[in-house]
Order: structure tokens, then sequence, then C-alpha cells
């Protein structure tokens, strides 16, 4: 050994340079870095909106990363991604998903939104992914939008949370459900355990201020047992 290190392995060989067995060689991913960050992200999102009770068939959730990049290509154009939802016991009700590309977020690329979108009277939601930090006057020009605009960075987005073996079950509660418990058990909203609006679990189902979840443990670490939540 002189001391040199050895350059990278093809990612069809292991470290020692002999080529991947049949078994294995399967499990390598041959394609871009970005279009599988894109599939999971966007998979994920098809997954929250259907958990949300927005129409999301089961085939949009289940494309294969394949067919993905037959669709889209390596190096996916983020226009091309975007798609509309509609709430399924309220087709008015509607919410467009828009990706950004890897570059920083700045005020002239939302002000580029108000004018692609034509139907914004329409839109009751939407929900923007980026991979860069979003410019303070950016930030800005997203308040002023006539409903109500989330903001994800596509790493937040490559693993669904909700699916974690150890994630208890959530359960958003009705309003009507909500003043059941509350008079249950003669409680005012405030003496409900919390859950802040920026945790993962309420960004996920887009929880807003004053909604109760009830959360379900079940597990050999946590045993079975139900508590309640009031967003704050």
């Amino acid at each position: 050994m002189d001391g040199k290190a050895l350059p990278p392995a093809p990612d069809n060989m292991d470290l020692n340079g002999e080529a991947y067995g049949q078994c294995l060689s399967r499990f390598v991913d041959q394609g871009s870095t970005e279009s599988h960050r894109y599939y999971r992200s966007r998979r994920t999102l098809l997954e929250m909106l259907k958990d949300r009770g927005y129409a999301i068939s089961s085939s949009d959730i289940d494309l294969s990363l394949d067919d993905f990049r037959s669709m889209y290509g390596q190096d996916p154009d983020p226009n091309r991604l975007r798609f509309f939802a509609y709430l399924r016991s309220d087709p008015c009700i509607k919410v467009l998903v828009i990706f950004f590309g890897p570059g920083p977020v700045k005020v002239n690329l939302i002000r580029s939104i108000v004018t692609q979108i034509i139907n914004k009277d329409t839109l009751s939601r939407l929900i923007l992914v980026v991979q860069n930090d979003v410019s303070s006057q950016a930030m800005k020009a997203v308040e002023l939008f006539p409903f109500k605009v989330e903001i994800f960075q596509i790493t937040d987005l490559l693993v669904n949370i909700t699916k974690h073996a150890l994630k208890p079950r959530h359960q958003l509660l009705t309003e009507e459900e909500k003043q059941k418990l509350l008079k249950k058990f003669n409680l005012e909203d405030k003496q409900l355990p919390r859950m802040l609006q920026k945790d993962a679990i309420a960004r996920y189902y887009g929880l807003e201020k004053g909604q109760v979840v009830k959360v379900s443990y079940s597990g050999e670490i946590t045993g079975s047992h139900v508590t309640y939540r009031c967003v704050w």
C-alpha cells in the first residue's frame, strides 16, 4: 500500500471492484438522486392529502420509481410535477401543489405564481415544496395570498412520518366530538395537553389552532392508551 486513497467503486461494483451479484445489484438505484427525491416527496404529499380527505387515487400513490422516471425523466422539470386535488366531501375545496427547483426561493418566484394561477378564486389552499431557503421578502409575498399557504422543505417529505412503527395513531375530532369531549370531562381547550401547530404531525394533517386530535398508543413499550391534544 502506498497510502493513496482508492477511487470510489462504480455503482455496480463493491469496494473490491467485483460486480454485484444479480440479487444485490437489483437493489442498487441506477437513476439520479434528484429524480428519487422528487418521487419520494411527491408520494408522501399524495399520501398526506389522501389522509386529509382529498380525492387521491391509489394508482397515483403506487406509481413506481421507474414509471415516475419514464414520465418525468432523470432531471424532472418541477413545473410538470404540480398537481391539483379536491376534497372528497366538498369538491369546491381545492388545493394546488407546486414544486420548486434547488435554487433559493426569492420574491420574484412567488410573484410569478400569482400570474400562473388562473383560477385563484377557486383555490382554498396552496402547498409549496422548496429545496432551499425562502427569502424574507418572499415570505411577505406569501402572506398576501388570499388562501392558506403551506411551505415544506423537500427533505421533510422524503419519508412519511405517520408510517413509522412507533408513531401513535392520530384522529382529528369533529367540532361536535370536541365539544362532547370537553363536556364529558368538564374541561376547557386550554386544559388539554397541547400540540404546537408547527409540530410535524400537525403540519402533516394541516391542523389549525383550536382543533383537537385523539392520539391512540398501542405497543409493547407504550402499552395501549388514548389521550387528546389541542392544537396551539
